[in-house]
C-alpha cells in the first residue's frame, strides 16, 4: 500500500546521523526574573538572522531556538551558542533576559497566556485548561536516517533508552515557588496532555503510518506533529526525534546529551546485538520512566535482564562504552564523554546549589540567566 503524502520518507542526498537541535527558552523580565508575556513583541525586534531559527511556543513566556542541520555536534552546539547570545542581546533591549530549565521555579498558572498563533490557538482549543497551565521547556534532538525501515526500528529501541535520557537531562527541581524533590517536575506536568510519554513498539514503518493515519484521518487531531511522545517520527525531516529531556541551563549539557542522542540513535540502527535488544515490557519503561523523573541520576531503574534495579551510573557506563565506536566516527567523543559530568553534577542538583539552604528562588533565577550565555 502506498503510504500517504504525509509519510513519505525523504531521500538523504547527504551523510545520515545529521542533527538538528531545539530547546525551549524561558523569557524573563529584567528586574524581577518572573516569566515576560513578550513573544509578540520579541520576535519582530530580532534580527533577520535569528528570526528564522526562533519560533512561538504554546505560552507567550516561552521562544524556541532551533539549529539549523549539522554534520557533527559540535558544529550544531557552535551554532546553538551563537544563537542564545544573539536572543540574549536583543532581549537586553527589550528589558528582558532568557534562560533554560525544564520549569520556571516560581510561576503559577494564572498569570500564564497562550500566544495568539493558529496553532497555539487550536491546541488551547483542543486542551482547555491543560493549556492555561504553568509552560515547560525542553530539548529536542532531531537525527536524521537514511530509512523509514532504520529509523522505526531506532523509535522501538530508543524507548529502553528514554529513561536514561531523562535521568540525566532532569533539570527542574521547582514548581510553584517549592522543591518538588524530583529532578524533573517538568515530566508530570507535561504528562497532564494527551499522545505524550513513550509510545509503543510498532512492527514496521507501515504500522506506524496505519496507527498514525487513522487518527488523523479521523479528525482526532491535525497532523502527525500533535504526536507529542518522547521519541516520535517526522517524516518531512527524515529524522528521529527525541523529546524527553528537559531543557538544559548550560550549552555544555545540552552537547553532551546531543552527541549521547546521535550516538544511540546510529548504534541501534547499525547494530543488531546490542545487550538491550530484547525490548523492555510496557510497565518497565513507565516505572523507569516515573524513577528518572522523580530520582534523576541517583535513580535505580529496573533492568529485567538482571532482574533488579540498576543504578543510573552502572547503565551509563554500559551505554557509553557501547557509544564510544559510534561517536569516533561521528566526530563527537569529546562531548559524549561530558555526560561523566551530567552524571556527577546534574542540573536538578546545581539549581538546588545555586537556591541554597534558604531556597532563595532570585539568587536560582539569576544563575540561570548568567548560565544561558556562559562558556
Amino acid at each position: 500500500m502506498t503510504n500517504p503524502a504525509w509519510a513519505r520518507w525523504p531521500a538523504h542526498d547527504r551523510r545520515p546521523w545529521t542533527l538538528g537541535v531545539e530547546e525551549e527558552v524561558m523569557l524573563l523580565d529584567a528586574e524581577d526574573l518572573s516569566l515576560a508575556s513578550a513573544i509578540d513583541d520579541v520576535l519582530p525586534r530580532l534580527p533577520p538572522s535569528l528570526r528564522e531559527h526562533a519560533t512561538s511556543e504554546t505560552h507567550t513566556s516561552a521562544l524556541e531556538l532551533a539549529t539549523g542541520v549539522h554534520g557533527t555536534v559540535g558544529d550544531a552546539v557552535a551554532e546553538l551558542r551563537d544563537l542564545r547570545r544573539g536572543l540574549a542581546g536583543a532581549l537586553d533591549a527589550l528589558e528582558l533576559r532568557a534562560a533554560g530549565a525544564g520549569t520556571h521555579p516560581t510561576a503559577v498558572w494564572h498569570e500564564i497566556a497562550v500566544s495568539s498563533g493558529e496553532r497555539h490557538r487550536e491546541i488551547e482549543g483542543s486542551m482547555r485548561a491543560l493549556a492555561r497551565r504553568e509552560p515547560t521547556f525542553a530539548l529536542h534532538v532531531h537525527v536524521g536516517v537514511p530509512t523509514p525501515a532504520g529509523a522505526i526500528g531506532a523509535l522501538n529501541q530508543l524507548r529502553v533508552h528514554l529513561p536514561l535520557l531523562l535521568a540525566l537531562s532532569g533539570n527542574s527541581p521547582f514548581w510553584q515557588g517549592r522543591d518538588t524533590e524530583l529532578a524533573s517536575a517538568r515530566t508530570p506536568l507535561w504528562q497532564a496532555f494527551p499522545r505524550v510519554g513513550i509510545p509503543r513498539a510498532f512492527a514496521s514503518y507501515a504500522d506506524w503510518v496505519h496507527a498514525v493515519d487513522l487518527l488523523v484521518r479521523s479528525e482526532a487531531f491535525p497532523d502527525h506533529t500533535h504526536l507529542w511522545w518522547d521519541v516520535r517520527l517526522n517524516p518531512n525531516l527524515g529524522t528521529v526525534e527525541v523529546r524527553v529531556m528537559d531543557a538544559q541551563t548550560s550549552v555544555a549539557d545540552t552537547a553532551a546529551l546531543t552527541a549521547l542522542v546521535q550516538c544511540l540513535v546510529r548504534l541501534e540502527v547499525v547494530e543488531g546485538n546490542a545487550p538491550w535488544r530484547l525490548l523492555h515490557a510496557r510497565e518497565v519503561l513507565e516505572e523507569n520512566r516515573f524513577l528518572a523523573a522523580r530520582d534523576g541520576t541517583r535513580a535505580r531503574l529496573v533492568d529485567p535482564d538482571r532482574d533488579r534495579r540498576v543504578a543510573v551510573e552502572i547503565l551509563v557506563d554500559e551505554v557509553l562504552t557501547a557509544c564510544e565506536p559510534h561517536a569516533s566516527a561521528l566526530s563527537c567523543s569529546e562531548e559524549l564523554g561530558r555526560v561523566r559530568v551530567v552524571l556527577d553534577a546534574p542540573g536538578a542538583q546545581r539549581q538546588r546549589e545555586a537556591a541554597g539552604d534558604d531556597g532563595d528562588h532570585r539568587r536560582l533565577l539569576s544563575f540561570l540567566v548568567d548560565a544561558f550565555v556562559a562558556e
